[in-house]
């Protein structure tokens, strides 16, 4: 008898973990194509689209397949969420490159930058580490 109502427990408990994980992502999912339709629309008003801007559609763009990968798989890609970070700071980049570029006086935009482009260095490095430890010691599919 305890053995049953514990075994229909661990179903209901499944059931609900898996309905809040599949209305979780469909939110996240929604936000993110909510989010990259209203990004568009302010770059359709202006006359061009910076570097930033198409920068910014690709974070929207590998989020959204960050939710897709996540949806098919139940897996989270380490990796592609490290690739958004990497174009984010790169977009990051581009804004203190331009800032550097218009001010007046030689203000501190390199300690900016270079920790910028240290940080993508080493995110960078991250995933050469992910890429060679997953191909050498994959994980077993169970």
């Amino acid at each position: 008898m305890n053995n049953k109502l514990e075994i229909k427990a661990n179903n209901v408990g499944n059931f609900l973990v898996r309905v809040f994980h599949y209305l979780a992502l469909f939110a996240i999912g929604s936000a993110i194509v909510w989010s990259a339709f209203f990004a568009f629309l302010e770059m359709a008003k202006k006359t061009s689209a910076s570097i930033e801007d198409i920068l910014l559609l690709f974070i929207y763009l590998e989020l959204g397949a960050v939710v897709g990968i996540y949806f098919k798989t139940n897996h989270m890609p380490v990796r592609f969420l490290i690739y958004v970070a990497i174009t984010a700071l790169t977009r990051m980049l581009l804004e203190y490159l331009n800032n550097w570029h218009n001010a007046a006086s030689n203000s501190n935009f390199h300690y900016d930058i270079l920790i910028i482009c240290g940080g993508i260095v080493l995110l960078s490095i991250s995933i050469i580490v992910l890429r060679y430890s997953s191909f050498n010691y994959p994980s077993d599919k169970k």
